[in-house]
């Protein structure tokens, strides 16, 4: 018997692995288990982080199936994730209109806003203006606060971990599903992109996403450990036409199915949206793809 799991082929001697770790730390939690299996297998993520949690996720199931015994469950710990409180909207903001060329606006600051002090303002602004309001990202992810040199915030960027099935990308770049469930990482994905309603500067839209164009793939190698060959975004298009994205040189690839990730019933149940991608080195597909290492 074979099975796979969060692209990892699990066979009958990797089981027989898990039924001896198990017997030879008989006093070890399903954690420290998890732990001791990702060490022996080196199962790490692209930082070098155990994967921990896909790990118990995997002895879960293998549990369940009766293939092997975990110890009892000691302590069920709170989830943050699944109680967490909605931002607190932002009251000291300067929200006077802006109206002045980009040139003008120069040199904008820009700042890398995740586990800093300015967090709170970020997600405090996109859950006050932007019509999808603040989700936590998933994953890998990174938050961008610009403000114009007098500190006045003006926009904000998040980008995070790519969604895992997505045909018209897939087909894009070619990937093969098995491919894919290895080089995923390789992708960012932008969630929210917000401009304060009071500023209206032409061109700032597609500046913005110009320049994260140029430096996201550096940053997120200093944060995570890899590079970025491509990103990616949903446009509603039943409330923009993707403008600013066009004008950066992204390209609209294909929709959505409107299904969702979690879809068991084949039928949509969202609204469809455009999906829109941006190479970010010439080889993309080749080093997506793994042709080039």
């Amino acid at each position: 018997m074979m099975l796979k799991y969060r692209g990892r082929v699990v066979t009958e001697a990797d089981i027989a692995f898990i039924r001896t770790l198990i017997e030879q730390h008989p006093t070890a939690s399903r954690r420290r288990l998890s732990q001791l299996l990702c060490e022996a297998w080196n199962w790490v993520q692209p930082n070098g982080a155990l994967r921990d949690m896909v790990c118990r996720g995997l002895l879960l199931q293998l549990h369940r199936t009766a293939q092997i015994e975990l110890p009892a469950k000691r302590h069920s710990p709170p989830n943050p994730l699944s109680h967490r409180n909605a931002p607190r909207l932002v009251q000291e903001v300067e929200r006077t209109p802006l109206h002045c060329s980009l040139s003008e606006l120069q040199p904008l600051r820009w700042a890398q806003v995740r586990r800093t002090a300015e967090e709170a303002l970020f997600n405090g602004l996109i859950e006050q203006y932007h019509y999808l309001r603040y989700t936590q990202p998933v994953g890998e992810h990174l938050k961008y606060l610009i403000c114009a040199a007098d500190g006045r915030p003006l926009a904000a960027l998040a980008w995070s971990s790519a969604p895992r099935h997505l045909g018209s990308r897939d087909r894009f770049i070619g990937w093969p599903a098995e491919v894919r469930r290895r080089r995923i990482h390789l992708i960012a994905y932008n969630p929210r992109f917000l401009i304060l309603p009071w500023v209206r500067v032409k061109y700032l839209a597609s500046h913005l996403l110009g320049h994260m164009a140029r430096c996201l793939s550096q940053q997120w190698q200093a944060h995570y450990g890899h590079p970025i060959y491509l990103v990616e975004t949903f446009v509603d298009p039943e409330r923009y036409r993707g403008t600013c994205y066009r004008a950066a040189g992204w390209q609209c690839v294909g929709r959505t199915t409107g299904r969702g990730k979690d879809d068991r019933t084949g039928k949509a149940n969202r609204s469809i949206k455009e999906v829109w991608c941006y190479p970010l080195c010439r080889q993309f597909r080749q080093r997506l793809l793994g042709e080039s290492e």
